[in-house]
């Protein structure tokens, strides 16, 4: 799937919203690493991480070249600010209306709009794909995050208290989220 949109940010300078391509392997993958790094809030920890740029430049091509599921780039001066990405939960018939939904933007770039612009583009590109229902799971403590989830529409249907264990702070709760787009 394909996306392009420019925006412009609270500082006054441009971003460009756009599907990933092969050639973004390396520049993708740095930033998957450094937004890993600068929060707790994500899924892994940067040591876990063992793609390379030619997997993650295949994985970008695989996304543009299909018709329901995207990765989204947010660049600002060039440089990969952010990341977006709508993926099927499954291919199978009882679950192919459903998406899931998933954000990280460098810690430089936050409070500038981006979060809510990729988020915004995901829901727009979820919505092309034919999906009905779009999901998400967020941290409890990532109130930004939460806020934001909740003002483009979606709702929560389920916590797990104890969905994650962090290194540093123990056990996490996640939020379970989700927005209808039909």
């Amino acid at each position: 799937m394909e996306y392009l949109k420019t925006i412009t940010l609270k500082d006054g300078r441009q971003c460009v919203l756009r599907n990933g391509t092969e050639a973004d392997g390396q520049a993708s993958l740095d930033s998957f690493i450094l937004t890993h790094e600068q929060t707790d809030f994500l899924l892994t920890y940067p040591d876990e991480i063992s793609m390379t740029a030619e997997e993650q430049g295949r994985f970008l091509k695989e996304k543009t070249e299909s018709a329901d599921e995207i990765e989204i780039l947010a660049l600002v001066d060039g440089r990969v600010a952010g990341t977006a990405g709508v993926e099927a939960i499954h291919k199978r018939e009882k679950t192919r209306h459903r998406a899931e939904f998933g954000v990280s933007v460098d810690k430089a770039y936050w409070g500038l709009g981006i979060g809510r612009a990729l988020t915004e583009a995901c829901i727009e590109c979820a919505r092309k794909a034919g999906y009905s229902q779009f999901e998400l799971e967020v941290v409890s403590d990532n109130t930004a995050a939460l806020s934001l989830y909740k003002s483009v529409g979606f709702v929560e249907y389920g916590r797990n208290p104890r969905a994650f264990r962090s290194r540093f702070t123990g056990w996490q709760e996640l939020i379970y989220m989700r927005l209808e787009l039909d």
